[in-house]
């Protein structure tokens, strides 16, 4: 009996010395007994950023990517589109089309004898470059029924090279001037969303909100607030289908400019006195910049 109970004994302190190692070794490999994250995360974990990544950085404006930007690594980056598109001058369509000399030209019409998605035939408006920079970032955000599966280009100056080299192709228009940028950390200015790329889709989103006043459809009819089809570049407090517009916005006068609407969405009442728009605005440049896109790209 003593043997056996000794044996048991022996294997029952063996197998807690062996386990005792294994915590140990398991601890050191995957640093269970340290305060702070591995240096690297074995997989990516949703909602979840890893130390020191913190938010990202604020994008340049595309005039000024396209000023510091390199045609070469444009045509470094283009070199994964080749499997779909042809960019030699007179080059036969591919799955996608021939995208020689397409800068300038229309949306959608472009390469003869392509059949483009009707989404994208319909899209309307030219492939400047503000255009190719929302179509390269993600082409199913511009054309929600487009046929291209490329997910898109998400660092702008990427987008800013393949632009560029695009643009050598037969192009060479001229690139938009520089713009003047905050130091990091400064509070934005107002008129700050003028300096911003605007994306139609998300500012799309942003308007839902204000579909409660508004109707932004081609002959749609006036509701609390004016319908806004085609309102871009038109004077402020202007014919908008027998809309009375209050006393102060009649008397402000000018148009609907970029910088004009960026005040009136930054706040209503402080760009028009008695204004009969109760919305408070818009406080985040980068929506008021989506916002005026969307507004533009009603026309």
């Amino acid at each position: 009996m003593d043997d056996r109970f000794n044996t048991i004994a022996g294997w029952t302190l063996f197998g807690g010395i062996v386990a005792l190692g294994l915590s140990s070794l398991s601890a050191h490999y995957f640093m269970a007994d340290k305060e702070h994250r591995p240096e690297k995360m074995g997989y990516a974990i949703e909602g979840v950023v890893e130390e020191g990544a913190g938010g990202a950085a604020a994008e340049l404006p595309l005039a000024n990517l396209l000023a510091a930007g390199d045609v070469a690594k444009g045509e470094a980056v283009f070199a994964k589109c080749k499997a779909c598109h042809n960019a030699d001058q007179g080059g036969a369509n591919g799955i996608g089309p021939n995208l020689y000399g397409i800068v300038g030209k229309p949306v959608g019409k472009h390469a003869a004898g392509f059949a483009y998605s009707a989404d994208l035939a319909g899209h309307g408006g030219t492939w400047d470059f503000a255009t190719l920079d929302q179509w390269l970032k993600n082409p199913k955000a511009f054309a929600a029924g487009t046929k291209m599966s490329f997910a898109g280009l998400p660092k702008g100056e990427d987008r800013a090279n393949v632009i560029l080299y695009l643009n050598s192709l037969g192009s060479n228009l001229p690139l938009p001037a520089p713009e003047a940028v905050p130091a990091a950390g400064a509070a934005p200015a107002a008129g700050a969303a003028v300096a911003l790329v605007g994306d139609a889709a998300k500012g799309e989103a942003v308007f839902a909100k204000c579909k409660a006043c508004h109707t932004i459809d081609q002959g749609g009819a006036n509701g609390i607030g004016p319908n806004l089809y085609g309102v871009h570049g038109e004077a402020v407090a202007g014919d908008r289908g027998g809309y009375a517009f209050s006393d102060a916005l009649k008397a402000h006068g000018g148009n609907w400019d970029d910088a004009t609407l960026d005040s009136w969405l930054t706040s209503p009442a402080k760009f028009a006195q008695g204004t009969k728009m109760t919305f408070a605005g818009i406080s985040d440049p980068q929506q008021r910049a989506d916002v005026i896109a969307y507004l533009k790209s009603k026309k």
